[in-house]
């Protein structure tokens, strides 16, 4: 599946579009807030929980699990949708998934040109800069300039691969494992996965560094 370095001309429209449900999704939830029947603090409750804890966890586990099993990695290779529901992580845009693995050679980064599809299910919920246009349209002309605004400096020899994530398909980047991480479980490993990782715009942590 060749999903990736394409440009769209109608851009534009998706964010139009974009822009009208957000506001329509604003206008409902203040209704909701003033009949009494909703509380914001509650849903932001659940929101952060989504983009910084719940997500970005499955995703991490489904690495970790990778690094450690062998065949696990095969099937999530061959099918990352099934191998990622085996471990329960299933539900609403996450329903087709394609892994990409790192290697020293290839650099897998996600994007997506038209609007902002992303796997809920294992990353979460979107990072802001994920959906904004200056990364939809970068990440695409310059990846490695936007790589480094990130803090990631590849090799030279290392390819930059760039994925465009639709609404029929999305993608997992699977970062390289750490060195010096032999003695660390499946958990301890988990730890040093970051959702950025995850989305090719940063790389695992070393133990060390790990919370």
């Amino acid at each position: 599946m060749s999903g990736h370095h394409h440009h769209h001309d109608d851009e534009h429209h998706h964010d139009n579009h974009y822009s009208d449900m957000q506001a329509r999704v604003r206008a409902l939830e203040t209704l909701l807030t003033e009949k009494g029947l909703i509380d914001p603090k509650a849903i932001d409750a659940i929101v952060d929980t989504y983009e910084t804890k719940v997500g970005p966890r499955n995703g991490a586990k489904v690495v970790a699990k990778a690094w450690t099993d062998q065949e696990f990695a095969q099937w999530l290779e061959t099918d990352a949708t099934a191998a990622i529901a085996s471990l329960g992580f299933t539900g609403r845009q996450g329903e087709h998934m394609r892994a990409v693995f790192n290697t020293e050679d290839i650099h897998n980064m996600v994007v997506c040109t038209l609007c902002s599809c992303y796997p809920w299910s294992v990353l979460g919920l979107p990072p802001v800069w994920y959906k904004a246009p200056a990364y939809r349209s970068r990440a695409v002309m310059d990846p490695r300039g936007v790589l480094a605004e990130f803090g990631v400096t590849l090799p030279e020899q290392t390819k930059v691969r760039v994925w465009d994530s639709t609404a029929e398909l999305r993608y997992l980047v699977i970062p390289m494992r750490p060195v010096n991480t032999q003695d660390l479980n499946e958990a301890q490993l988990a730890d040093l996965v970051t959702r950025d990782s995850m989305i090719g715009t940063g790389l695992a942590r070393l133990p060390q560094v790990a919370a």
